[in-house]
């Protein structure tokens, strides 16, 4: 847990592979959390969703991420989530089902950064420490 400015204590170094300095990159590019009403938007704000390629009928099956985001927050989730696919429990788990079904490591990896924006929001909206829980897919 750290205290931010004397004002705003946090628990998302509780977080595998979140150190005070990226908490802090993500803190100041959230702002304040209840900017958001469900963890999808903070994903759409990070710019790690999906793009949509169409065009009359055609829909494409190729997304790749859209950045339409802060890049600066993208980019400390994507650090995050490359640490956590390989030293927390819950998350690395998601990547190696991701990797076994044959995604490659990239997609794995920006998975683990949606994931992770989820664990975030619910972190920062609860005001609760993060507790790794494998979960049976």
């Amino acid at each position: 847990m750290i205290e931010i400015s004397n004002r705003q204590t946090h628990f998302l170094t509780t977080i595998t592979g979140i150190s005070e300095v990226t908490a802090c990159v993500i803190l100041g590019e959230i702002g304040s959390i209840s900017r958001f009403e469900r963890p999808e938007q903070l994903v759409a704000f990070a710019g790690l969703d999906a793009s949509v390629h169409q065009s009359g009928d055609f829909n494409s099956n190729r997304t790749r991420l859209s950045k339409r985001g802060s890049p600066y927050l993208r980019r400390a989730l994507w650090q995050a989530a490359f640490v956590a696919s390989n030293h927390d429990p819950a998350l690395s788990l998601h990547y190696q089902k991701l990797r076994q079904r044959g995604k490659a490591h990239g997609t794995a990896v920006g998975a683990v950064a949606r994931k992770l924006t989820h664990i975030i929001f619910a972190i920062l909206r609860d005001n609760k420490p993060y507790e790794p829980r494998p979960t049976l897919e």
